[in-house]
Formats: structure tokens, C-alpha cells, sequence
């Protein structure tokens, strides 16, 4: 289980890392200038791979939560209902990005302004609705066992090593004059 934890936490870390240089991204502006597009172009290329990956987990985790958890309680139910908003917005937001991400490599910095402000959608999307939520997370720690988890989380070799070169490319790409958080 700690291998599988610690998989998932550094897949989580980079995931956090992308979006918040995409948030310094989207709030310093490109200003036009032609290396921030392979670098939003990456950017759309890694939360396209890391949120299908989380979409599907958290698709796996409402699933196993409909069949073991007690429905008929009120919190239950708004537990449920508040992942499948967060799952449809997110799909929303990410389906915006993904569009903007096409247009770079069609149009280039013409392209960059939709670019960003689908970006600023999406994480803003991202700090106010995803991470932790107690609801879900509270009854799954409660109802899931270690197989549970396991399945829900499940990383094949083939997506870690997917994710770790579309972060490293995001990485490789970051234009030198993006300040980011430390």
C-alpha cells in the first residue's frame, strides 16, 4: 500500500506543479511572445493524459461508493451528487482547455489568449472544486479496503511512465521568464 500511496502522491505533486505553472502562465500573460505556445501546448498534452487518469479513478471510486455505502443517508447522498458535479465541471473546464490547446497548434500565438483564458477557467475550476473533499474521501476511508484501493487507484507501468514524460516535457518547456511558486 505505501508504494501505491507514494505513486499516487508524486502523480498528485506534478499534477499540482502543472497547474500552478499554468496559473502563473495564464495570470503573467505570454504578451504574445511565441515560446509559451509548446509550452500551453504541453500543458494541455499533460492534464489531457493526468485528468483522463483521475477522471476514471474517481469514476472507479463512485462506483465502488454506490455499491457499499448506506445511500439513504442525507450526507451519503450529497456526498455522491457533489463528486458528480465535480466530475461534470471538470469535464467541462478540461474539454475548453483541450479545444484552446488544438487552436495553439493551428493558429500559434494568435491562439494564445483563448488559450489562457481557458486556463484561468480551469484552474480556478480546479482550486475551488478538486482536491480533497471530506464527503467521498471520509466514507471511502471508511468502506474501502486495501484491494479497494487498489483498484481504484490502479497505475499501470505504462501510464506512470506516460505522465512522467509529459510533465518532464512541460518541465523542459517552461519559457525562462515564467515566475512560478517555489
Amino acid at each position: 500500500m505505501n508504494e501505491l500511496y507514494e505513486r499516487v502522491a508524486g502523480e498528485r505533486r506534478r499534477l499540482r506543479e502543472v497547474r500552478q505553472m499554468m496559473t502563473a502562465a495564464v495570470e503573467q500573460t505570454a504578451h504574445g511572445a511565441p515560446e509559451y505556445v509548446p509550452f500551453y501546448i504541453a500543458i494541455g498534452d499533460y492534464f489531457e493524459a493526468a485528468m483522463h487518469r483521475l477522471h476514471e479513478q474517481d469514476i472507479r471510486m463512485g462506483d465502488m461508493l454506490n455499491e457499499k455505502a448506506d445511500l439513504s443517508l442525507p450526507k451519503n447522498k450529497q456526498a455522491m451528487a457533489e463528486l458528480d458535479a465535480r466530475l461534470e465541471g471538470n469535464q467541462v473546464h478540461l474539454q475548453k482547455l483541450l479545444m484552446a490547446r488544438d487552436d495553439l497548434n493551428e493558429q500559434a500565438d494568435q491562439a494564445l489568449p483563448e488559450f489562457e483564458s481557458a486556463g484561468k477557467g480551469y484552474s480556478d475550476f480546479i482550486v475551488a472544486n478538486m482536491g480533497h473533499h471530506g464527503g467521498t474521501n471520509n466514507m471511502a476511508q471508511e468502506l474501502f479496503s486495501a484491494d479497494d484501493w487498489n483498484h481504484m487507484a490502479y497505475i499501470s507501468e505504462d501510464d506512470l511512465a506516460n505522465e512522467q514524460r509529459l510533465y518532464n516535457e512541460v518541465v523542459a518547456l517552461k519559457p525562462a521568464n515564467l515566475v512560478t511558486p517555489e
